[in-house]
């Protein structure tokens, strides 16, 4: 089954390249955003209510380190096309959270509702874990090599 997925994954038109540098280039942006804005970020984590059961300070200071550090290298590694399917996988948790956990509490319609970008991002990372680097990745060229 790997194989076929992976088989089916190695046609790439180069406008998916592009698309994935770009969803790197989101998660580095979304990254930062959560560094300079750290407690925005805790306190999404408490409106959820995934702390309840864990002592709250521990585990929101963990969970948010975590959160920015998968964007960080996750994103770094999507935009290069190193490990793409393993940082999509990984990076996916944290988007399924931002997408029905904080997003849809919120009102979608409302302006500057990142309910949109998130599904996104959420939706491109679901594609990638399938679709892999492509031609644009640096893990396609050293299969190439090989």
């Amino acid at each position: 089954m790997l194989e076929k997925i992976k088989f089916w994954g190695d046609h790439h038109p180069k406008w998916l390249g592009f698309l994935r540098i770009v969803l790197g280039l989101i998660l580095i942006w979304k990254g930062i955003e959560f560094i300079l804005n750290l407690d925005v970020l805790a306190d999404f984590l408490r409106e959820t209510g995934l702390t309840d059961q864990i002592s709250a300070s521990v585990s929101i200071t963990l969970i948010t380190h975590f959160i920015i550090i998968l964007h960080l290298v996750g994103g770094i590694c999507i935009v290069f096309g190193l490990r793409t399917r393993l940082f999509c996988l990984l990076n996916l948790p944290a988007l399924v959270g931002a997408v029905f956990l904080v997003n849809l509490r919120q009102n979608i319609f409302k302006p500057y509702s990142e309910f949109w970008l998130s599904l996104f991002v959420m939706l491109a990372l679901i594609f990638f874990s399938i679709e892999g680097g492509g031609l644009f990745a640096v893990e396609h060229k050293t299969e190439e090599a090989v």
